[in-house]
């Protein structure tokens, strides 16, 4: 039996508007053990229509976090860092999710085999996978939900 992306995706977690303050992202990230089970690293963004608009992840507001002319400047050593997490933090207040994320994420569909994920995530360096159908999201596959299930089926 041909074990498919929709065999291990998950169909309950939490989405985000690109209109939603990036503080109200925060606590999301912060909730979602104690709401979802499991630590967030990603959430996925949608329309109304739950169309993909994009992932906010962590590593994106890392990156609006980090000094933007760090890349001109050249090392952290070179800069004064005191008081710039704070700067960050009162800066997150005016940002929306569709501000800082990724717009382009790579996606699969219910049907696509179980291997083939596999090699997108590795290949793709990706956490997560949104299962889009009619373009619309389905489900999510977390890399740690293929691995257990790989595990459980090499133990067999």
């Amino acid at each position: 039996m041909k074990t498919t992306a929709a065999s291990i995706m998950t169909t309950e977690f939490p989405t985000l508007f690109p209109e939603t303050p990036l503080t109200d992202a925060i606590r999301v990230f912060r909730g979602s053990s104690r709401e979802h089970g499991r630590r967030l690293f990603g959430i996925i963004v949608t329309d109304k229509n739950r169309r993909l608009a994009g992932m906010l992840s962590m590593y994106d507001i890392l990156l609006y976090v980090r000094p933007k002319h760090i890349q001109v400047w050249g090392a952290m050593e070179d800069i004064d860092v005191a008081g710039l997490i704070e700067a960050a933090g009162s800066r997150l207040k005016s940002i929306l999710v569709g501000d800082i994320m990724t717009p382009e994420v790579i996606t699969v569909g219910p049907q696509t085999d179980l291997l083939m994920v596999l090699d997108i995530m590795i290949k793709k360096h990706v956490r997560r996978l949104p299962v889009v159908e009619d373009q619309c999201i389905v489900g999510i596959v977390y890399i740690s939900d293929l691995f257990n299930h790989l595990l459980e089926r090499i133990g067999d």
